[in-house]
């Protein structure tokens, strides 16, 4: 049987799409393009979460959406968005 972690949190990091790079199936951002929770330049995304909700313009995104790592989200065919539209990414780690 499994261990369930009794700690969940979640950690938000804000963008927009403007700071990202790459166009089409490779348009990503990296984390260090985020603020955090506190406001602060983010280094790096958690490693271990249990999962993460991508908002775009405040709208919730299918999980087909977006790829994570420590270091990037990558939103295929992100590029086509305004330059302004803001990014939100909610990573419920435990």
């Amino acid at each position: 049987m499994a261990i369930i972690k009794p700690f969940m949190a979640s950690r938000k990091f804000s963008s927009t799409i403007g700071s990202g790079t790459g166009t089409g199936v490779t348009f990503a951002i990296a984390a260090t393009a985020f603020t955090d929770d506190a406001g602060a330049p983010a280094t790096a995304f958690p490693g271990s979460f249990a999962y993460y909700v991508l908002y775009i313009n405040a709208q919730p995104q299918t999980a087909d959406t977006s790829t994570i790592t420590t270091t990037t989200i990558t939103i295929p065919g992100g590029d086509v968005l305004d330059g302004a539209t803001p990014i939100l990414i909610e990573i419920v780690v435990n």
